[in-house]
């Protein structure tokens, strides 16, 4: 990996495990994620990463809302758009991939099964395959998602199988401080980190709850990129209730900069990861 001067700062504002009713702030219609994106972005912000709900704020992945998402976003922002494909954990496998139907610019993709709870996000080795092959096939960029030290060596597998992904970059993301995953800790992210296979070319992370404000620091000082929002993170302080995803990315513009590593624009987080042109 090349000296890393600019900041790549994802959002990720609503997932799916969040109850709109024990929060309404969380953004779960279209207007609201639009409307949070573009707050996002004027935050600094390149790259959304998107999970999306139903009329009645449940996790969907019905493909005209996907599709109906990803144009709405892409007119209102000029947000790398990343959808989820791991929707919410009950979601089956073959409603995950065709998540690429929508054609967005970039996709997760978990390097494992790991326990998430109380239940299980399940990702076996050829759902893993079968999603990179499809990526590539249809020009989408693979954000590989390592939520403990077993996925970096899956990763390393996967790329070992299949090759580079579609554009020839690898971008992975640490999701730290699941229940069943790795901790949020420094001592975590720089083992992992430690382990990244040679052909990685850029890496965030983030931190859920209380291990959101150290795994940011860590990343930073460690030469990574950031992923903040709501969908990881709703207590800004302690007694201070998450409004709004922009105050978040408000938060992580500041560390980053204060650590000479300013955030990068759109245009520079499609160069990153040799997104197609919009």
């Amino acid at each position: 990996m090349s000296v890393v001067t600019k900041t790549l700062i994802t959002v990720a504002p609503t997932g799916a495990e969040l109850s709109k009713t024990e929060f309404p702030q969380l953004p779960t219609t279209l207007d609201e994620l639009v409307a949070e994106a573009k707050a996002a972005q004027a935050a600094g912000a390149a790259l959304i990463h998107v999970h999306i709900r139903d009329d009645d704020a449940r996790p969907t992945l019905d493909l005209g809302r996907l599709r109906a998402t990803v144009a709405a976003l892409r007119e209102s922002t000029t947000l790398v758009v990343q959808l989820s494909t791991g929707g919410s954990v009950k979601d089956p496998l073959e409603a995950r991939l065709a998540v690429l139907d929508a054609a967005p610019d970039s996709c997760s993709l978990t390097c494992g099964t790991v326990n998430f709870g109380d239940d299980v996000f399940l990702n076996p080795w050829p759902f893993m395959v079968d999603l990179f092959e499809k990526a590539r096939d249809l020009q989408v960029v693979p954000e590989f998602e390592l939520f403990d030290l077993g996925q970096v060596h899956a990763l390393r597998r996967l790329l070992d199988t299949c090759g580079l992904p579609f554009g020839g970059r690898v971008h992975c993301d640490f999701v730290m401080g699941v229940p069943g995953g790795m901790p949020g800790t420094v001592e975590a992210l720089v083992a992992a980190v430690q382990a990244l296979p040679a052909e990685v070319t850029s890496w965030s992370a983030t931190g859920i709850g209380r291990a959101h404000l150290p795994v940011a620091a860590a990343a930073l000082a460690l030469g990574g990129h950031l992923r903040v929002g709501m969908e990881d993170n709703l207590v800004y302080a302690r007694g201070r209730v998450v409004q709004s995803n922009a105050e978040l990315v408000e938060r992580a513009s500041r560390l980053a900069t204060e650590m000479q590593r300013p955030p990068m624009s759109t245009a520079e987080a499609r160069e990153l990861l040799a997104v197609r042109a919009a």
